[in-house]
């Protein structure tokens, strides 16, 4: 193992954590915090070498674009980490047995968690915080994309860990290698937790190859239903905000779902979209397809097409949008069973009964009744920041902040009993 020498200079870092009372944790938080605003530009000098690497129509293009807006939220978001009170020895169960030995389960770090992230620089000062907080040591693996912007985050991480005396190996990035993610994978003993965030190719592989315990986040084929009492208005914004706030992230809208009923209000329903700059493609099926072709102009005509079987069910990433016609809110919930990736899902209407009915169907880590799915965030959900989107049902399900990256242990006292 090529590695071996990094995961136990980590391993026993993470040891070290222990001795640091929140107080302290808070304060290098801060302090890290502070150096990213304060040192923005040699952030920024390296982002501008892995933006040179790639096109700026790659739809990944925006996810690793770092701005000085940008880094003040990373900053932000690292601040509000270090107000949230510790998620480390709380006692979640406690009890005397009948012999009167005492039971205390106690919440602990799990010790060592493994990132494996794509073209992301936020994730890497965001998975930071979020283990620093807990006592976790952590071990990063970026992709090649962000891999100059990593680094140089990195080393700002380091260099103030030294200032405050504590080991820098709390902290490591490996190589931006193929090879530096199987030996991650395969660091038995030294990796108790990792953690893939990306498309699906990536989660998939490390689930099928990785010999430690893994958490699944990020795949997100996302699925917003216009039902028939929904408000076209209040619509109209959803759909909007869901899917061209951000479209490479993980919880942007790729496919409408619209009753029958309503398609006479399609057109309107897409209008942000076809005007927006750049402008959404749409891949509609038949009924959506002729309810939108009489009423788009020369100038949008081209962003509509026919949907194939592969446009539901695909994860965009990218200004690109399916429309599928459904005749009940049944029909859109078996759309969903057979396309979701089990992220984020919406409904829009005025009807609380068949809101209900959709929230508590559908099979989904967040499940949203008008409200857009672009709050699926760690930072939204008041968690200060995320190490990822859990789409899995054992261990932490949704946004992954504090408490969703430690574990417990119980603590027994007696008083000389034994075991008959």
């Amino acid at each position: 193992m090529q590695l071996k020498e990094t995961f136990e200079r980590v391993k026993k870092a993470s040891k070290s954590l222990a001795l640091l009372t929140d107080t302290q944790r808070n304060d290098i938080l801060n302090a890290v915090a502070d150096a990213i605003v304060a040192q923005q530009a040699r952030i920024l000098q390296a982002n501008v070498q892995d933006l040179a690497k790639m096109e700026q129509s790659n739809p990944l293009y925006d996810r690793l674009q770092l701005t000085e807006s940008r880094l003040e939220g990373i900053a932000s978001d690292m601040r509000n980490v270090a107000t949230l009170p510790t998620p480390l020895g709380h006692i979640t169960k406690q009890k005397t047995l009948p012999n009167g030995l005492r039971l205390c389960r106690v919440s602990v770090p799990f010790g060592v968690i493994g990132m494996i992230y794509e073209a992301r620089p936020n994730v890497t000062f965001d998975v930071f915080s979020l283990c620093f907080k807990s006592g976790n040591a952590c071990v990063l693996k970026g992709g090649k994309d962000a891999d100059c912007s990593n680094r140089e985050e990195v080393a700002l991480i380091h260099e103030i860990l030294e200032q405050y005396g504590v080991s820098k190996d709390v902290v490591a990035l490996l190589p931006a290698t193929h090879e530096a993610t199987g030996e991650m994978l395969n660091a038995v003993g030294y990796i108790d937790l990792c953690i893939p965030r990306g498309g699906r190719k990536l989660i998939d592989f490390v689930r099928d190859t990785a010999r430690v315990p893994v958490i699944e986040t990020g795949a997100g084929v996302v699925n917003t239903y216009f039902d028939k009492d929904g408000d076209l208005e209040m619509g109209k914004a959803i759909i909007n905000n869901a899917k061209t706030r951000r479209v490479s992230v993980c919880n942007a809208l790729d496919c409408l779902l619209i009753h029958e009923s309503r398609l006479s209000d399609l057109p309107a329903l897409m209008e942000s979209l076809l005007t927006h700059d750049p402008a959404v493609t749409l891949y509609a099926d038949e009924k959506s397809y002729a309810a939108l072709s009489s009423h788009l102009s020369p100038l949008t005509s081209h962003l509509l097409n026919h949907a194939t079987e592969d446009s539901f069910g695909t994860e965009f990433m990218d200004y690109k949008l399916a429309i599928k016609t459904v005749a009940s809110l049944e029909e859109a919930l078996d759309h969903i069973d057979a396309n979701g990736s089990g992220h984020s899902e919406a409904i829009v209407t005025m009807d609380e009964q068949a809101a209900r009915q959709f929230q508590t169907h559908v099979d989904a880590a967040c499940v949203y009744w008008n409200a857009p799915t672009s709050f699926t965030d760690g930072a939204q959900f008041g968690l200060g920041a995320e190490i990822g989107i859990s789409t899995q049902k054992l261990g932490p399900r949704g946004p992954m902040a504090l408490e969703e990256i430690c574990t417990y242990k119980w603590l027994i006292e007696g008083e000389g009993q034994i075991r008959s």
